[in-house]
């Protein structure tokens, strides 16, 4: 395929300045700007599957104090609703919308939050592996597991806390009462055991708290005309995120859709992850279209 020209336009919103990327030109049959989201990755994660679209205008950016966004409001925390209220304003930059969305991660809750207080923006919302705790059966014991990770990450570092997520989010099934109570070693995990002193982890820190407690407005989005899409990568069955999802989907009584590979299951080496990420191009390419 020949390459296709990247435009990187920046935005000022409250409190931050976001940088964002534009893929492609308006395609023939008027297929709406297609958005990827994800956090705490940046737009560097979707590198390679916005090669497969090189049909419609693609969007990628970096949510505020990632990348080469900049943050002005002095904190680091993460909410969905201000996440959702940068994303608003972009689609306003880029003409307004509606559009499509494919939110992963911490992008996935950004965008079922704005599909719930912008729904007129938003066309088609796939929603790839949303961490939302709430969500659960065993909602309270997924949250005591998440406390328990964050508490290893502020008291031993960041190779600890990492062991701990990975421990967290590799499990199957509901979660025991004390899950997490005894730490695995990180040098298991090929990770330091040292600690640098650093408590910044956009991923383990308390600046992602309130994305995975968040709880979306199933009635909400039950009513509008928003089509969202609960998925999930089929590598990740019983794992946190498919659970998660699965029980999204349950509530919202559609399909789950099944997609190739895993949580990261879209890159093609981006961050030394690669998945599948034709076969998960082409599953987007299938869901989109209805």
């Amino acid at each position: 395929m020949s390459s296709t020209a990247i435009e990187t336009l920046t935005l000022d919103v409250p409190g931050a300045t976001l940088t964002y990327d534009v893929r492609g030109t308006p395609t023939v049959d008027g297929a709406p700007p297609l958005l990827l989201i994800g956090q705490p990755m940046d737009a560097v994660g979707f590198t390679t599957l916005a090669s497969h679209f090189r049909d419609r205008t693609v969007v990628t950016y970096d949510p505020r104090g990632l990348g080469r966004s900049v943050r002005h409001d002095g904190t680091d925390v993460q909410t969905p609703e201000q996440q959702a209220d940068d994303v608003h304003r972009l689609v306003a930059a880029l003409g307004g919308g509606p559009v499509d969305l494919f939110g992963t991660s911490g992008g996935a809750v950004t965008a079922l939050c704005l599909s719930t207080l912008f729904p007129d923006e938003v066309r088609t919302v796939v929603a790839h592996e949303p961490p939302m705790l709430g969500v659960l059966p065993d909602a309270d014991r997924a949250l005591a597991a998440w406390e328990r990770v964050r508490a290893v990450y502020d008291e031993r570092g960041w190779g600890w806390g990492m062991a701990a997520f990975i421990a967290m989010t590799s499990w199957r099934g509901e979660f025991p009462e004390d899950f997490g109570a005894q730490s695995p070693d990180p040098a298991a995990f090929g990770m330091p055991t040292e600690d640098d002193g650093s408590r910044d982890d956009p991923l383990l820190s308390d600046a992602a708290a309130a994305v995975v407690r968040y709880r979306p407005d199933v009635a909400a989005l039950s009513a509008s005309t928003v089509r969202v899409v609960p998925a999930a990568g089929i590598e990740s069955s019983g794992t946190l995120t498919w659970r998660t999802t699965e029980a999204l989907a349950e509530q919202l009584g559609v399909e789950l859709a099944v997609f190739p590979s895993n949580h990261g299951g879209f890159m093609g080496g981006e961050y030394g992850q690669t998945g599948e990420p034709e076969a998960f191009a082409a599953r987007l390419r299938e869901v989109l279209a209805g």
